[in-house]
């Protein structure tokens, strides 16, 4: 979690102590030792992943990385990257992502929501078995991460018996996930409410660079399309696949993962191949190598466009 960026760069734990001063419990603490059970709980996880992406990106500016023409986050990562974006001030987001968090993990009953991960398995025939097998129960495609990997998400039972006829009709790979809350689909609806509210409380600005949304993939400048698209996040699919063809679409070539590790880049290199990722916190030669290729690029866009 950081330990290499964090012991070069001091920003980290800053980061992670204002952090803490918010929540008034040891965030940095919790990200390194645990107890792994409470750092799995929807409500802790969120502000670490929130305090990781956020000091990684207070670094890549303090050395002078590119600025992006986009950004995304996936799935709560849209709040981190709201954060970096100008959008939300890191205070505001911090209370923001506990309360999230413990919507979502109030929203359903312990053990009566999860979340599985098809592998091999054609889109279309995912959803096609969510309708199979939903049986009354609430079941769907919930993340679209990458071609021929797709989560679902729904009551136990009905994702339990999902899993099965995935791996009947031809899946590599059919797996329950070790999450606290089943993300993304309709379960969610409480918590969307409640998130409603507390967003309502919050002040949004325009970005001052362009964040995709997961629910929809576009663009939203106006606070309160801000706002309807955080709370639908909740119950709705999170598009990364069509995020990162969009990306593509508008002349992206590189992409930098700000967060704790290289989940993305590991997708992203998946979605579109010609397409270079660097993740950023993994480690910090990663990081360094990462900041001299984007400085590379814009060197050569500068001379192209001089010349």
């Amino acid at each position: 979690m950081l330990t290499d960026l964090a012991a070069h760069y001091p920003a980290v734990q800053q980061t992670f102590e204002e952090a803490s001063d918010i929540l008034g419990y040891d965030l940095w603490k919790l990200s390194l030792a645990g107890p792994e059970d409470i750092l799995n709980q929807t409500d802790k996880t969120q502000p670490v992943l929130l305090a990781a992406g956020v000091a990684v990106w207070r670094i890549w500016q303090a050395q002078g990385g590119t600025a992006p023409a986009f950004m995304a986050g996936h799935s709560f990562g849209e709040y981190t990257a709201l954060v970096c974006a100008g959008a939300l001030d890191f205070r505001e987001a911090v209370p923001l992502a506990e309360a999230r968090g413990r919507f979502m993990q109030a929203a359903v009953p312990q053990g009566q929501g999860a979340m599985a991960a098809i592998l091999g398995l054609d889109d279309q025939i995912i959803q096609n078995v969510c309708v199979e097998e939903a049986k009354g129960e609430v079941l769907a495609a919930v993340n679209f991460n990458a071609p021929g990997q797709t989560v679902i998400a729904g009551h136990t039972t009905a994702v339990e018996r999902a899993i099965a006829k995935a791996k009947s009709v031809g899946a590599k790979k059919a797996i329950l996930l070790a999450v606290s809350v089943p993300a993304h689909c309709a379960l969610m609806q409480p918590a969307a409410d409640q998130m409603a509210q507390r967003l309502a409380q919050v002040t949004f600005r325009m970005p001052t660079i362009p964040v995709i949304h997961n629910v929809d993939v576009s663009i939203k400048t106006h606070p309160d399309e801000i706002r309807q698209a955080l709370v639908a996040q909740l119950c709705y699919p999170v598009r990364w696949v069509e995020t990162i063809q969009k990306m593509e679409a508008a002349g992206v070539t590189q992409l930098f993962e700000c967060g704790p590790a290289k989940v993305l880049v590991g997708l992203n290199k998946r979605i579109v191949r010609g397409m270079t990722a660097y993740p950023l916190g993994d480690t910090l030669a990663g990081f360094e190598q990462a900041l001299t290729e984007s400085k590379t690029c814009l060197e050569l866009l500068l001379e192209n466009n001089h010349t």
